[in-house]
């Protein structure tokens, strides 16, 4: 199975990063093909609402780095997005690359997919990622992609902490778990 992972944290060796890593591994030992595609280093610029889109389809006004991205979630059976708590949200990172999913929607919904949800908070309370988690489920909903799995690591501030947990063998065993 092809397998995009959109990380969304600007922290190369964070939280998050642990988790993704992980989640590799344990895929990779089922056999699958791994694209890892890193928003916050790329230059993805927030949707502007224009519609040019629309009437070119699917193409965007903006020239920059979305086209790996769309590259990467058209030819995956399975996205992964990864993605740290901020302010009860995705990264600004992960969400201006997804924001921008609206230009190939018509594509995208005509596809079967399988997704995963990573993510990491420094907050110990449960309510803290049920936004993020919420907007996961819409956006599988809205596209048609079968959840297979979500992973929230609570109170992991740093890479130390969460290295502490079980955190990291539950993301591998995630990983290990995916399948065709």
């Amino acid at each position: 199975m092809k397998i995009t992972v959109l990380t969304g944290s600007p922290h190369k060796k964070g939280t998050t990063a642990l988790l993704t890593e992980k989640f590799i591994e344990g895929a990779e030992k089922n056999g699958h093909e791994i694209k890892k595609i890193d928003t916050a280093f790329l230059e993805v610029k927030p949707c502007l609402a224009c519609d040019y889109c629309i009437a070119h389809e699917g193409r965007c006004v903006q020239k920059d780095d979305m086209d790996k991205v769309r590259e990467g979630v058209m030819k995956a059976d399975m996205v992964v997005l990864s993605t740290p708590v901020y302010y009860f949200g995705m990264s600004a990172q992960i969400k201006a690359a997804i924001d921008r999913f609206y230009a190939f929607n018509d594509d995208l919904l005509k596809m079967k997919k399988k997704s995963v949800l990573i993510s990491a908070c420094g907050d110990e309370e449960e309510w803290v990622p049920e936004a993020i988690e919420k907007h996961y489920e819409t956006i599988c909903r809205y596209l048609n992609w079968t959840p297979e799995g979500v992973l929230v690591a609570r109170g992991v501030y740093t890479r130390e902490d969460i290295e502490k947990t079980d955190y990291p063998a539950q993301a591998q065993k995630l990983g290990e778990k995916v399948r065709d």
